[in-house]
């Protein structure tokens, strides 16, 4: 594949002004319109990128240099974290919301995605203070409050019309990724297992904890059983614990993710939904 780099930018509602200021910024002698809210500046000089990328961040348009002649279907795998980045809640906030102990679960899972906190004692201690509410609990959040992120039913129609296989890996629950995964189609889906005895939840998780490392694992795993590059793989995440699955993929996308994640990752998309992962590329 070519070295040569395409700076794609995402702009929803574009001003010319504001375009003419980033190719003259990035350098780039030709631009392409291929559809009415994306820009492709083809030759930017990819040196200029960190000032280029703030100044699209600066006019509210999402960007990313793509390799010349990349297209999505290139890729064979989708690996994508589930809170908050496929879907629009983190399911253990809105399971202590019903047991009325959002704020203190929801501060520790905070501090948690941004990498202030070990996750597998963060999850531990949030699970322990579930203890005694009714499975039924997990249903309602599933059923009531759980939504895909914008843009993911579009990202997952693509992977199945374009056979890419899609992996679900998350630190949250199996009750949420066995559910999404055979509703919308995922082909492998990982998470940790509540433990619940007569209805109710113990406050305690089942077997080893779903966390960055193995995140990690199960992308390289199901990568090298497919007979996979690492550049055939494309992951998507938000907290400080998908960032090994992330440096592990060839392209690692950070989606509305804490600024630690943004900063890292090789695409983040800040404005846009899960579908602009689709717009980035041919």
């Amino acid at each position: 594949m070519s070295t040569q780099k395409t700076l794609v930018v995402l702009a929803p509602q574009p001003d010319p002004r504001h375009l003419s200021d980033i190719a003259r910024l990035a350098e780039a002698p030709q631009l392409d319109h291929p559809h009415i809210d994306v820009v492709r500046m083809r030759g930017a000089n990819p040196d200029q990128s960190p000032s280029v990328l703030e100044r699209c961040r600066a006019h509210g348009y999402d960007a990313a240099y793509i390799d010349n002649g990349q297209a999505f279907a290139d890729f064979r795998l989708l690996v994508s974290d589930m809170d908050s980045t496929l879907i629009n809640i983190e399911c253990i906030d809105e399971i202590a919301d019903i047991k009325g102990i959002k704020p203190q679960v929801a501060e520790i899972t905070e501090r948690a995605m941004r990498g202030e906190l070990d996750f597998s004692a963060a999850l531990r201690e949030r699970v322990a203070l579930l203890e005694g509410l009714p499975e039924a609990a997990l249903r309602q959040v599933y059923e009531e409050r759980l939504r895909l992120n914008p843009g993911a039913e579009q990202l997952l129609a693509a992977c199945r019309r374009l056979g890419i296989k899609t992996l679900l890996v998350s630190g949250g629950f199996t009750y949420f990724t066995d559910r999404l995964k055979a509703d919308y189609g995922l082909d492998h889906a990982y998470a940790n297992q509540l433990e619940i005895v007569d209805g109710k939840l113990t406050g305690r998780v089942q077997g080893d904890i779903v966390d960055a490392e193995a995140k990690k694992r199960l992308l390289i795993a199901t990568r090298d059983a497919m007979g996979l590059r690492p550049e055939q793989v494309i992951a998507v995440g938000d907290g400080a614990n998908d960032l090994p699955m992330l440096r592990e993929a060839g392209t690692g996308v950070a989606y509305h993710a804490k600024p630690r994640v943004s900063a890292e990752a090789d695409i983040a998309i800040e404005h846009g939904g899960l579908d602009a992962i689709l717009r980035l590329f041919h």
